[in-house]
Parts: C-alpha cells; sequence; structure tokens
C-alpha cells in the first residue's frame, strides 16, 4: 500500500486524457514511480509522481478528450503550426483588400487616438493635486458668509486655531496670495510668481527637497526657490547661502530648493516661497491686521492630525468668527469649514453654502461623452465594415468546413481576424498619439504624457481592444460558421428556399448596420450643432459693448516701492516724451476687479439687504484714460476739494440702490459720508459672458496698485512701448519694464471658451472624418455587391444620374433621418449650456439649416465617387460571366 501513488492524481490525469491514451499512460506512469521509489524512497516519488501528472493538466489533452467521439479530425486548434496558419491567412485577408483594411485600421486607429487624447486629459484633471504626499489630508479654511463663500480669512485666524483647535491639525500655515514679484540676484531680474508662508507650509505640502530642508522658513530671512528659478538666477551651481532680493527692498538668503510643482498643481506657477515674518517686517500694515477680525485678506491652509476627519473638524470650527464680529457682521451667518483639497479643482464652488460642480467637472463629463462618442463612431465603422465585408466569405466557410475544419476553428479564425484588425489599429493609434501629443498640450494648456507605465492605462487599453474585436468579429465567427457548407457549396440558385432564407437574413442584417450608420451621423450632426453655437457665444460675447476704449490703453502693476515715491516724476517724462497722452493710477486693473466691499448705507436700503459692490480707487483724469460715459452727473475735479468724499456709481449700481435721483444722494461707509457725484453707463470689467456688478469709484492716491497708460495714437506702438520703457528703467532700475495691453488682457478672458470651441471643432471634424470613411466603405460595399444590377440597368437603358441617383438615396435618407434625431438633441444640451451664462446668445433656426445642408452634401461626396464609378463601369465586364 505504501508504494503506490496516490489515487487522487490518478483520478486527474483520467480527467485530461482521452479513453485510448489513459490506461497505456498510466501504466507507464506507474512503472516510474515504482522505480522512483526504490531510488528515492516513497516520499520523494510522490512529490515526483505529482510534478509528472501536472505535465498532463494542460488544455490540449483535455481537448483531445472531449473531441474524441468527433467524426472530424481531432488535430490540436490550439498547436503553434495552427495559431501561425490563424495568422497567415488574417494578413492575407488584409493584404488582399488593401482599401478595406486602410480604412478599417485608419478609422478606428482616429477614433482610439482621440479616446486616447481625451483620457489622458480626463486623467490629468481628475490627478489634480495628487502630487501632494498628504493630498486626503490637506484642507484650506473658507467661509460661508451671506450669499457667499470666500477662501480668504483675518490674520488672528490662524492663532486662534493653534491655540483653541491645535489637537486637530498636524500643521497650520497662513500665507499671501500668490502674485507675480520683482526678484534679483546680481545682475539677474526676473518677475516671478510667489507667496509669503508661515514656516509649517512647506511640511504641510510637503515639498520634495532638492537642496536645503523644509525647516528653511523658520529663519525670517531666508527663501526657498522652485528648481527652475534656481537654475535661472544661478545656473549649475549650488545655491544654498546665497542672497536674492525680492520687490527690491527684502533681502533673504536661499535656504533651500524644491522641485518644480507640476501643471496640474493648484500652485504650478510657485517659484519661490518667502517666509511670513519677512513680508510682515516690511508691511507696517500686517502688525495692524493681526487683531482685525474684520481684514479678509489671506489664505490658511491646513493638514488634518490622524484621526481626524473634514466634516468634524469642520463642525468644531465653524463658529470661531461670531465669537469676534460685530453685530452687524454676524447678521451675515459667517461659517467656517475646511474644503479638502480632493475637492478644489472639481468642487470649488458654492451655491447657498453647499459645494456644487465645477465648470472643471462639466468639461470632464462633456469631454468624456465625446470622447466615448467619437470611439463609438470608429467602433461602428470596424462593426460595419467587418460584417459587410464577412458576407462574401460564405463560400471560403463551405469549402474549409467540406475539406475538415471545425467551426470552433472558423470562430478562432474570425475572431482571430478581428483581434489583429483591432490590435494594428491600437499601436497606430499609439503613435498618432505620441505625435498630437505637442499640439494637444498647447491648445489644452497642460502637460500630458502617455502613461507608459500606469498598469491601469495598459489594462484600459488591451481591454478596449478585446471587446471591440470580439464585438466585431462575433457575426462573422458565429454566424457564418454556422452554414452548412452543402448548401453554400451547391449555389443558391439550386436550393430555392435557401435563397429566400438568405434574402431575409441579408434584409435583417441591414437593419443594425442602418442603425449604426444613422448613429453615426446623428453623433457627428449634433456635435457640429454644439460647436457652431460655441463659436456663436464668443462672438456674441465679443461683440459686447464693454463701455470703454481698449485701444492703445496700456496697463504697469506698480510692484515696487521706487514706483510710488516716483510716480509723478515718471508721470511728467512720460506726457513730456509725447509717447503718452495721459497717465493715472487705480487699485485694479480695469480688466478686472480685486476688491468687493459691502456695508455701504443709503436712503431706502432695506435693513435685511445684503450689499457687495466692486469698488475702485482712482485718481483724477482716469474717466479720460479709459474713455467713461456719462449718463449724468461729473466727473472728479481738482476744482472741487470735497471731491474727496465723493462717489462715481454705474447704472447697475443705480438700479441695485433702487436710487430714482441718484445725484446728490448720500451713501454712508465704513463711518464716512460720499456724494453721488456721477452716473456712468456701464463697464465690462469682469466676465463679458456675466452681469456687470454695481460698482463704486472713489478718489484715493494712497492704496494704488496699477498704472493706465494712454498711448499717443499718432506714434507706432512699438516706438512708444521704447520710450516708455526708458521712462521707467530710469527711475524703477531694479526690475525689468513689464507691461500688459488692456486688449490683449481682455481678449485672455475668451481662452476657455475658445480652448472648448477649438477642442470641440476638432473633435466634430474627427467625427465626421471617421462617420464619412465608415459611408464611403459601405457605398464601395454595396456598389460592388450591386454590379450585376448595375450593369443589368445600364443595358436597359439607365443612365449614370439614373444609378447615381439609385446608389446613394439610401444614404443620403439615412443622413437626413440622423438630422431629425440630432437637431433635438443638440437644441435642448446646447440650450442648457448657455444657461450658464447669463449673457448668452439665442439658438437660431438657420443654424439646423446650414447644418443639414452640410451633412448631406459631405455625404453625398463621400458616396458620389463610388456611386459614380460603378455607374460609368462598362456592364459587358460584370455581365460576361452571366
Amino acid at each position: 500500500m505504501q508504494n503506490k501513488p496516490p489515487a487522487w492524481l490518478d483520478s486527474l490525469v483520467k480527467g485530461f486524457l482521452p479513453s485510448e491514451l489513459y490506461e497505456e499512460l498510466l501504466g507507464d506512469l506507474h512503472e516510474q514511480f515504482a522505480f522512483q521509489s526504490e531510488e528515492h524512497g516513497a516520499q520523494q516519488a510522490r512529490w515526483m509522481y505529482f510534478f509528472e501528472v501536472l505535465r498532463f493538466c494542460r488544455p490540449y489533452f483535455l481537448k483531445r478528450r472531449f473531441r474524441a467521439d468527433s467524426k472530424y479530425s481531432t488535430s490540436c486548434t490550439y498547436s503553434p503550426a495552427m495559431i501561425r496558419n490563424y495568422f497567415k491567412i488574417a494578413f492575407r485577408n488584409l493584404l488582399k483588400h488593401k482599401g478595406y483594411s486602410f480604412i478599417n485600421i485608419f478609422g478606428l486607429a482616429t477614433g482610439m487616438a482621440v479616446a486616447m487624447l481625451i483620457g489622458l486629459w480626463v486623467w490629468d484633471e481628475l490627478s489634480f493635486n495628487k502630487n501632494f504626499k498628504n493630498y486626503d489630508r490637506i484642507g484650506r479654511i473658507m467661509v460661508h458668509n451671506g450669499q457667499g463663500t470666500y477662501m480668504t480669512n483675518p490674520i488672528p485666524l490662524a492663532a486662534e486655531l493653534r491655540a483653541s483647535y491645535g489637537s486637530d491639525f498636524k500643521y497650520i500655515a497662513m500665507t499671501t496670495s500668490t502674485q507675480k514679484y520683482a526678484i534679483l540676484s546680481g545682475d539677474k531680474k526676473f518677475f516671478q510668481s510667489g507667496s509669503f508662508m508661515q514656516p509649517d507650509a512647506p511640511e504641510l505640502f510637503g515639498l520634495d527637497m532638492v537642496y536645503g530642508t523644509r525647516a528653511a522658513l523658520k529663519d525670517p530671512h531666508s527663501v526657498l526657490l522652485s528648481e527652475s528659478l534656481a537654475k535661472k538666477l544661478f545656473g549649475d551651481e549650488n545655491p544654498l547661502d546665497k542672497t536674492v532680493k525680492i520687490k527690491n527692498r527684502m533681502e533673504a538668503k536661499v535656504a533651500g530648493v524644491y522641485k518644480d510643482l507640476p501643471k496640474n498643481s493648484e500652485f504650478q506657477d510657485l517659484t519661490f516661497i518667502g517666509p511670513w515674518d519677512l513680508l510682515a517686517s516690511f508691511m507696517s500694515f500686517m502688525k495692524e491686521q493681526e487683531n482685525d477680525w474684520n481684514d479678509n485678506s489671506y489664505k490658511i491652509y491646513v493638514q488634518l492630525a490622524p484621526q481626524v476627519d473634514f466634516r468634524s473638524v469642520s463642525a468644531k470650527i465653524k463658529d470661531i468668527k461670531r465669537k469676534h464680529l460685530d453685530a452687524k457682521r454676524i447678521a451675515y451667518n459667517p461659517e467656517l469649514f475646511v474644503h479638502p483639497m480632493s475637492q478644489w479643482r472639481l468642487y470649488s464652488k458654492f451655491t447657498n453654502r453647499q459645494p456644487v460642480m465645477s465648470e472643471q467637472l462639466e468639461l470632464i463629463w462633456l469631454y468624456g461623452i465625446i470622447g466615448v462618442f467619437v470611439l463609438l463612431l470608429a467602433c461602428i465603422n470596424f462593426m460595419n465594415l467587418s460584417t459587410a465585408r464577412s458576407e462574401k466569405r460564405a463560400k471560403e466557410v463551405g469549402i474549409r468546413k467540406s475539406v475538415g475544419s471545425l467551426r470552433e476553428q472558423l470562430i478562432i479564425q474570425f475572431f482571430g481576424e478581428s483581434l489583429l484588425v483591432v490590435f494594428i489599429a491600437l499601436v497606430f493609434s499609439l503613435v498618432l498619439v505620441q505625435l498630437a501629443l505637442p499640439f494637444f498640450n498647447e491648445l489644452a494648456d497642460k502637460e500630458i504624457a502617455i502613461l507608459w507605465s500606469n498598469p491601469i492605462f495598459w489594462l484600459s487599453i488591451l481591454g478596449f481592444s478585446v471587446f471591440t474585436g470580439l464585438l466585431a468579429g462575433s457575426y462573422p465567427a458565429l454566424y457564418l460558421s454556422s452554414f452548412q457548407p452543402i448548401k453554400v457549396l451547391k449555389g443558391v440558385n439550386s436550393v430555392p428556399s435557401y435563397l429566400s432564407s438568405r434574402w431575409r437574413m441579408v434584409r435583417l442584417v441591414n437593419i443594425p448596420r442602418k442603425i449604426l450608420v444613422v448613429t453615426q451621423f446623428t453623433v457627428s450632426i449634433a456635435l457640429i450643432i454644439g460647436t457652431s453655437i460655441i463659436y456663436l457665444q464668443i462672438q456674441h460675447a465679443k461683440n459686447r459693448n464693454v463701455g470703454y476704449d481698449k485701444e492703445g490703453l496700456m496697463a504697469v502693476y506698480m510692484i515696487t516701492p521706487d514706483l510710488y515715491q516716483n510716480y509723478e516724476v515718471i508721470k511728467n517724462e512720460l506726457l513730456q516724451s509725447g509717447a503718452v497722452t495721459n497717465l493715472a493710477i487705480s487699485s485694479s486693473p480695469i480688466t478686472d476687479v480685486w476688491e468687493n466691499q459691502s456695508g455701504f448705507e443709503w436712503k431706502g436700503k432695506a435693513p435685511d439687504f445684503e450689499d457687495n459692490f466692486a469698488t475702485f480707487r482712482v485718481t483724477h483724469d482716469y474717466s479720460k484714460i479709459v474713455g467713461w460715459r456719462f449718463r449724468e452727473g461729473r466727473d472728479f475735479s481738482k476744482k472741487f476739494s470735497t471731491d474727496s468724499s465723493a462717489i462715481v456709481i454705474n447704472e447697475t449700481a443705480v438700479k441695485y440702490m433702487g436710487l430714482k435721483n441718484p445725484i446728490n444722494e448720500t451713501v454712508k461707509w465704513n463711518g464716512k459720508s460720499y456724494e453721488v457725484i456721477g452716473v456712468i453707463k456701464d463697464i465690462v470689467m469682469g466676465s463679458p459672458f456675466e452681469p456687470i456688478l454695481p460698482t463704486v469709484f472713489l478718489l484715493d492716491y494712497n492704496n494704488q496698485y496699477t498704472i493706465n497708460i494712454k498711448l499717443n495714437q499718432t506714434m507706432a506702438t512699438s516706438t512708444a512701448v521704447v520710450k516708455i520703457a526708458e521712462v521707467f528703467q530710469k527711475y524703477n532700475p531694479a526690475v525689468p519694464f513689464d507691461y500688459k495691453f488692456v486688449d490683449e488682457e481682455y481678449a485672455k478672458k475668451f481662452a476657455n471658451e475658445e480652448r472648448l470651441g477649438k477642442i470641440a471643432s476638432i473633435f466634430a471634424i474627427l467625427a465626421i472624418f471617421i462617420s464619412c470613411l465608415g459611408l464611403f466603405g459601405l457605398a464601395s460595399f454595396v456598389a460592388e455587391q450591386r454590379t450585376k444590377e448595375i450593369g443589368v440597368r445600364k443595358v436597359m437603358g439607365a443612365t449614370v444620374a439614373n444609378l447615381w441617383s439609385l446608389l446613394s438615396k439610401d444614404f443620403v435618407i439615412l443622413v437626413v433621418f440622423s438630422l431629425f434625431i440630432a437637431s433635438p438633441i443638440a437644441y435642448y444640451f446646447m440650450s442648457q449650456w448657455l444657461q450658464k451664462y447669463t449673457y448668452h446668445t439665442e439658438i437660431s433656426w438657420w443654424i439646423f439649416v446650414v447644418t443639414a445642408i452640410l451633412a448631406v452634401s459631405i455625404a453625398l461626396l463621400t458616396v458620389s465617387y463610388q456611386a459614380i464609378k460603378a455607374a460609368l463601369m462598362n456592364p459587358v465586364k460584370s455581365l460576361k460571366s452571366e
């Protein structure tokens, strides 16, 4: 008993081996087991027997067992020779029908490339900020206040969080907003984006240090540089302990260098981090703000302590501000909360104090849907042409079956051919994506690369490829392989019943094919309509009257003390140079609103009314530079000393305040009374797609950040810029001259919509191209199918025009049907899209008419080549075998 092999292993062998081999092989195995037992002992013999049995547990033997009683050959379907044969036949078929192969492969590769590009864009968006090591624990302190939600807070809040809630946070860091500063080292000077942060910030964000440590900001005279800025300033030298100047007045020692933050990061432009205490030592007003709970000018970032979640800590801190505000501000019901970093990008908007989908998340859905549909178009082409071509292979199937092919082998052959085409298309699509990425990155303002090392990427594209190949190959594999060889090889004329059933099957097969063509053109037409409406919306906003003259208007930001100290001298020299006609300074550029204020009081204001005004602090002559258009009243004037207590408001503010006779009305703000001296026509300063804000303009020579310059229109712009630069360099030599043209800054407001329009246009063109490829292939196939019919009709007197009409009308009908489906769908979704813009265009009927003409024309041009080619064919050639 001891020398017998385990019985369960014998049973395993029996399950795999065919009956005619079982007894012979089992005997051999037992003999070898007896020999091994004598040589090595029973225990080792059993292990050796186990491994010998495993050698026979293969699909090869299992298949032979299942086919033991088959009347066909028992040769292995999966043998290397058969697999080589499958590939050889597949390649021969591809080379034999080069035109169809090209349409199939190129169309599918284009669709896959589009889907891949969009997928990489979506991945980039969903990966936003994930470069930070503690991404899921980082948040920023925000506040719901009245009807708005804001991310800026007062300075004392950070100290309160540390003192009373320190156990809930691992790190707390207050920062300034990221903005541009002049940064100098030796003779090198640049404008760079940076921020001043408290010492915990580098640890909080987990910066990847190249030189130095994250603790560097504890020294109030240190600075951290990004790797790229360090290279610009110091080349390949070690930058540690070298000195830089910020704004030509704050001197700091380089105490660390961190790796550049990626493009898909909230802090992508952060090229340096200065210590909070360094900035505070130069800005005296920050000392006053340390106990001021009403000045909300700074951001607070936090990293949660272990075992603490965002919801619970938000509940703890929500009422902190209420303890330090007066009754008037408490009425706005301020509520603090921690906004997780994971929601900064996709849930950055709030409505009724609840996070809502941001525009970026809407774009992800939009691009994702477009990508799916473009890929669907390519798959439809592939399936249509694959099924169409497969119908011509009925005789091939009959011959193969008659010489002994199993149905299983035919199924594998057809599936193999389909998968081969898909994987060739996949290779081409990867090449197309690699070639298109530089252009796509520039268009989308991204730094996307193919995720060569990401297993999710490969699983996704390989899974899709296999699914598409199996789906497209299912019709020929399952349907054609079921043909009875006798009926196929006898010919349909000999079997009337088979002929009848065959034509019924052809009609049934054509129905889904037509549905797929309609689906293709429905998607393509909807994309054309959508792209047209996006373009019209952009043009509608561009044609909006902005309320001022953008031409020849320049803005220079006052980012160094030299500009403040020398402003009057600079102004006089520029006027004397003849390059400019006037100058004035303001707290915000004309193309943006940097300050919003509340707490204004006026006659008739409801006690519970929550006011919010865009606030511009300007100097005399500002109106002459931008070209205010007065509806009533007057401008600020140096003749009236009382204008220091005067304000000018816009038309929207008059309606907002409910003033019937606004001139000479008294408005109180921050304990001071102001008199309304003028009302100007509305000016577009914020988004051109949104309503104009109620705006207040007041005289203030102290809180200014922008020099507004009106160029002399009689002088060439290039000459004027050179002269202006000379004056600025003379009185502000420490930093390079940096300026903005107002018309260019205004044009940037359309960047997102124009980017959307360009991307949508490209995808719409590709969708039409893919659809036309498929239509061309089907038209070619139909013309080939009806060659004899066309020959007979020509013999009977049909003209080329008659035949062209015959072959084209079916496709045109499908396109017209697509128009009726696509138009209401596109109208509904584009109406919803336009609703997010207060100032938007209307969807006109002519858009659908033009799209219809365009779609029908494209379809006719696509099918006409094959239709006319077939119509011009000599009927003798097509009928000579009859």
